[in-house]
């Protein structure tokens, strides 16, 4: 695995001032903004962990990836974009077949009706493709703010804040925010960053919090943000014991991408059926 341990670039851990009086909200921002230049540092090969070839693909995966691992949706695309290439195939889709490809994600009859509709919508309202525009992809059946900012970011470079539950737990955390509404969570976030950032941000933030920051024992002796961070202590803090928290090419394990980015330090992931972690 390329690149340097996480557990040994661990800093000393949380400074007192973290955790002491009140932090003014320039001290917040500027402690912010060090993370997010710390997390660029940490995983600058950061990038969308679904799989995807065209803006069609990423907004089918992104709307399977709820309440599921954007391994599970790698694992299950393949097939379904063989039998559905574009928005004009999966549109005539039968209901029933398209369920059976999907059923691998979850909530699969809530997502094959997403999937037509959307599918259906873009071949009547907007000639095959899909928009670049927020207000157009939120018209589109299953589709909110949270999966137009991942198409937006990522196909068409206009930037966005995505507001998965891996952000959320570590803005709060981070004491970026109190909010617990993902829309209100990304209008705060939006106000504390330059809009360069926000694509990226969203990027190595919830790559933190799939590999280090876990929700529920969090590898902090393992975490090089250690210092900046307020919630310093929810978890582990030996770094021998933490280090055995981590995931992904943290940890030594396979990424959730099939076919990851030239740039990523760690191992493909297997398709369906192989076993990629304990």
């Amino acid at each position: 695995m390329n690149g340097t341990p996480a557990a040994s670039r661990v800093p000393a851990p949380a400074r007192s001032s973290a955790k002491g009086k009140a932090e003014s909200r320039l001290a917040m921002v500027r402690r912010a903004r060090r993370i997010n230049r710390e997390l660029a540092d940490v995983y600058p090969y950061a990038h969308p962990e679904l799989d995807f070839r065209n803006p069609f693909e990423l907004l089918v995966a992104t709307v399977l990836s709820a309440q599921t691992t954007d391994l599970r949706v790698n694992q299950t695309t393949p097939a379904l974009f063989a039998a559905y290439p574009t928005p004009e195939d999966m549109a005539e889709a039968v209901p029933e077949e398209l369920e059976e490809l999907i059923r691998p994600t979850g909530f699969f009859r809530m997502k094959a009706k997403s999937l037509l509709g959307l599918s259906q919508a873009l071949r009547d309202r907007f000639g095959g493709e899909v928009p670049g525009r927020l207000e157009d992809l939120v018209t589109l059946p299953g589709v909110g703010r949270k999966t137009a900012n991942v198409v937006l970011g990522n196909v068409f470079g206009v930037p966005g804040i995505t507001v998965d539950t891996h952000f959320g737990r570590l803005a709060r955390r981070f004491k970026w925010t109190e909010q617990e509404d993902p829309e209100k969570v990304e209008a705060e976030i939006c106000a504390i960053f330059p809009k360069s950032e926000w694509t990226m941000l969203s990027h190595r933030v919830v790559f933190h919090g799939r590999r280090i920051c876990h929700a529920r024992n969090p590898a902090c002796g393992a975490c090089p943000i250690a210092p900046l961070c307020p919630a310093y202590g929810e978890g582990e803090t030996d770094p021998e014991k933490a280090k055995k928290l981590l995931k992904y090419e943290k940890g030594g394990y396979p990424g959730q991408r099939l076919s990851p980015p030239p740039d990523y330090p760690g191992l493909p992931a297997s398709p369906a059926g192989a076993r990629t972690e304990p």
